[in-house]
């Protein structure tokens, strides 16, 4: 059942499961997006999962929420350092993250943001 989860550490470090076993991974195998092409292209699949799965699991959602960088990183997504993550939101709403390009002698470029949205229809 998905009401009982592990701790926020063990996110953090990248062990999260349900109580029943299921493993969440956010990518099938280590994955380096050493370059600003590579992160355009495959982060915004990763951090959709990510997003989703905080919707559902209090402890991933904090650990996101503390540090989405370290927790990527816990999964197995290395991101260059010149990439910034960043959570945006209010108490309670469905975060955004903001995927900013970050270095010397300039101001920090925004390369993205994801959120996810439930729309229902009749």
């Amino acid at each position: 059942m998905l009401d009982e989860m592990t701790s926020s550490q063990d996110w953090e470090q990248g062990r999260g499961a349900t109580a029943d076993g299921v493993a969440w991974g956010l990518v099938a195998a280590p994955t380096c997006l050493e370059d600003l092409e590579r992160v355009e292209r495959h982060l915004p699949e990763i951090l959709g999962r990510a997003l989703a799965r905080s919707w559902i699991d209090a402890g991933f959602s904090k650990a996101l929420q503390r540090d989405p960088k370290r927790l990527l990183q816990a999964y197995g997504v290395t991101l260059p350092r010149s990439v910034e993550l960043r959570i945006e939101g209010r108490e309670g709403a469905r975060p955004r993250i903001v995927v900013s390009e970050v270095g010397r002698g300039f101001r920090p470029r925004r390369l993205m943001y994801l959120q996810l949205v439930m729309v229902a229809g009749r």
